[in-house]
C-alpha cells in the first residue's frame, strides 16, 4: 500500500512522526509512506488552496517534502508531482495536537488535507488528539493516538464505508484526551457543536502603538447533546465520523423549493 501523510501543524510537529509510525504499520514492510507536509504550521486554514500564488517545495529525504503551502495544497503537491508516477492508496492526515471535533471541523487544516484527499477519489482519514489534564502532561501526550491509531485505521480500511459518490465520504477520527490504557473503543458520532462557546478575538496594542488582533478559542471539554463527537471523546471513547464536502442542506431542498414556488 502506498500513503501520502500530511498535517497542519507542519513538518517538524510531533504529531506527525507519530502518524507516520501509524502509517509505516498499516503500508507494512511492502508498502510505501511519503510526507508532504507544510513547511510552517497552517493551523486554522480550513480547506485553503495557494490560488493566486506559487508553493515552493523541498525534499528533505527519502519520501519526505516540505512545501511553503496549506495542507490541501500538500496533498495536490502530493498525487500531482511527488507521488504523480503512481497515486496513492490511502490519504492520512494529522496527527493534529489538539481536538478536531465539532466546529472545529469547519477550521481546521487537519480536515481541510482530508477534505481535498477524498474530492480527489481517495480514500482519506483525518486524525486528531485532544489534549487535556489527563494527557497534556503526559511524557507522549500523544500516547492514545500512537497506541490505538493502527488499529483504528485498520478498521476503517476493513469495515468502513468507502463510496465512489461525487462527494466521497472521508473520515475524522478524534481521540480522547486521556492515557492510551485508559481509552475506550471507537464510537460513530455525528459533528456536535458547542452551543457553549464560540470563537472571538481579543484586541492588543504593540509597543508602537499598532493595534493587532488575537483569535480566540473557547473551552473544548464539555459534553455536547448524546451523540456527537465531542461527547464520545468527553465519555472516553475514539469518535468516528464519516464526512462529505457537501454542504447542501438537503434536509430544506424541498421545503425551500415550495416556498419559492
Amino acid at each position: 500500500m502506498r500513503i501520502l501523510i500530511t498535517n497542519d501543524d507542519g513538518i517538524n510537529a510531533p504529531g506527525l512522526v507519530v502518524l507516520e509510525r501509524i502509517a509505516a504499520a498499516i503500508a507494512g514492510p511492502q508498502g510505501e509512506v511519503w510526507v508532504v507536509a507544510p513547511a510552517f504550521e497552517q493551523s486554522g486554514v480550513g480547506h485553503c488552496i495557494s490560488y493566486t500564488h506559487p508553493t515552493m517545495i523541498a525534499e528533505l529525504g527519502p519520501r519526505r517534502f516540505a512545501a511553503e503551502g496549506t495542507p490541501a495544497d500538500c496533498v495536490l503537491a502530493g498525487i500531482y508531482h511527488v507521488m504523480k508516477d503512481a497515486r496513492p492508496d490511502l490519504v492520512l492526515s494529522g496527527v493534529n495536537r489538539g481536538n478536531n471535533a465539532g466546529e472545529n471541523v469547519l477550521y481546521s487544516g487537519t480536515i481541510g488535507g482530508a477534505m481535498e484527499a477524498a474530492l480527489q477519489g481517495l480514500k482519506a482519514i483525518a486524525l486528531s488528539q485532544f489534549f487535556g489534564p489527563e494527557n497534556a502532561r503526559l511524557d507522549d501526550p500523544f500516547e492514545a493516538a500512537a497506541r490505538h491509531g493502527a488499529a483504528l485505521v485498520r478498521k476503517l480500511l476493513d469495515h468502513g464505508i468507502w463510496d465512489e459518490a461525487d462527494y466521497r465520504l472521508f473520515y475524522n477520527v478524534n481521540f480522547p484526551a486521556l492515557p492510551a490504557a485508559q481509552v475506550k473503543g471507537p464510537r460513530v458520532a455525528n459533528q456536535g457543536f458547542r452551543r457553549y462557546t464560540a470563537f472571538s478575538l481579543e484586541p492588543h496594542v504593540s509597543p508602537t502603538g499598532r493595534q493587532f488582533l488575537w483569535i480566540k478559542g473557547g473551552e473544548q471539554g464539555r459534553a455536547t447533546l448524546p451523540g456527537s463527537d465531542i461527547t464520545a471523546n468527553v465519555d472516553g471513547h475514539i469518535a468516528v465520523t464519516p464526512l462529505r464536502a457537501d454542504l447542501t442542506a438537503h434536509d430544506r431542498l424541498s421545503e425551500l423549493a415550495e416556498r419559492l414556488a
